[in-house]
């Protein structure tokens, strides 16, 4: 289970036009994205003692205690490189050596069970400057390249101690290979790796198989991983409430007018607004935000635009940002048939993360 950061304050206000996502068209220069390779706000707080392991699943205890000796290997400097220390504390007058036991660290498990909680205190456990760990989605990652270039990438993170990829994505072929060839380099280079992943389609509560998925598309470097497995249920569902009823669209916009720093949003002009801009800019397009109101929700048209939403509701979720909407309840955004498909987990996993946040919007409505 994990443990969240307290919410911002949310208080009234008067006067102000609340803000709009479809007036925000953000242009990110590159060196923001490198810089931006931390764990998002969400996460700033959780460290490995603040992840509350169910009772029920010793494979979360377990987990906690082989991320934390990881983590203490890896207190060294560079493993290589010219005139670098190494990995694990060789000096710079001895030849490095290649480190003991495995280089990188993959945590399976399906969503909900605070695997994204575990990466972000693996990094900020690893005694290292920030600016020698990275952190992003597989997303991120592969816009950092598209952005800098392969080879600049490549010299860019081959000074880092440590990487880590939150939801690698099995199902890009393409982005998968490319990735793991920056990853290959980057084993070279003495860093280490981190890693969660979703499943390859058929596989959604069959989180025992992702291992081997993500072994498999990684090719040469599964000897480089150690598999922990992380069993149970979505933290976020587990003994909470359901899901809010949406509320009316003029209760939306009186607390979007009352709330400092929302916005207020039609559903679809949204939806039309995302296809405009590139997802690598959904941070920034959420800038500044403290909560997100949304009028008319309706069911995602197609495949494209549902995927959009899916990193919409991610970076929302990563920075703690309430959302309060009228219309259809969150649960019935996607058709049985994307439900059933390829993509499924991107789904409820959209879903799981707008729930919890529409509980959070609660807040927006209650008397002042």
């Amino acid at each position: 289970m994990s443990s969240s950061t307290p919410a911002p304050d949310l208080g009234p206000r008067a006067g102000a036009a609340p803000l709009s996502l479809c007036a925000r068209e953000p242009h990110v220069p590159a060196d923001r994205l490198v810089a931006e390779m931390v764990p998002p706000p969400r996460f700033d707080s959780v460290r490995f003692d603040t992840y509350v392991p169910d009772p029920g699943q010793p494979s979360q205890s377990e987990a906690v205690r082989v991320l934390e000796e990881f983590a203490g290997g890896l207190g060294g400097a560079h493993a290589v490189g010219g005139g670098k220390r190494g990995l694990f504390g060789f000096g710079r007058s001895r030849a490095p050596k290649a480190p003991a036991g495995p280089r990188g660290v993959y945590l399976d498990g399906g969503y909900g069970v605070g695997k994204t909680h575990l990466l972000a205190s693996l990094w900020h456990a690893t005694p290292a400057d920030p600016s020698l760990k990275a952190f992003g989605t597989f997303v991120e990652l592969t816009n950092l390249v598209g952005a800098l270039g392969f080879q600049q990438t490549v010299r860019t993170l081959s000074g880092h101690r440590l990487l880590c990829i939150d939801e690698f994505e099995l199902d890009d072929p393409g982005d998968t290979v490319l990735v793991s060839t920056l990853l290959g380099k980057l084993v070279e280079a003495g860093v280490a790796l981190a890693a969660t992943s979703n499943t390859l389609p058929g596989k959604l509560g069959e989180g025992r198989f992702a291992a081997v998925d993500f072994l498999r598309e990684i090719q040469g470097l599964s000897a480089h991983f150690r598999t922990l497995r992380i069993d149970g249920e979505d933290y976020r569902h587990r003994g909470l409430p359901e899901a809010p009823a949406p509320c009316s669209d003029e209760a939306v916009t009186k607390a979007a007018r009352a709330t400092e720093g929302a916005s207020l949003d039609d559903f679809t002009h949204l939806l039309e607004h995302l296809a405009k801009v590139h997802p690598s800019r959904y941070g920034a397009l959420t800038d500044g935000l403290r909560a997100v109101c949304l009028t008319d929700v309706r069911p995602v048209p197609d495949q494209s635009t549902a995927l959009r939403l899916v990193v919409l509701a991610d970076r929302l979720y990563d920075r703690e940002v309430p959302v309060l909407a009228s219309g259809l309840p969150f649960d019935r955004l996607f058709s049985e048939e994307m439900l059933n498909g390829g993509y499924r987990k991107k789904y409820f996993r959209a879903i799981s993360r707008l729930t919890a946040l529409a509980r959070d919007g609660q807040r927006l409505t209650a008397p002042a």
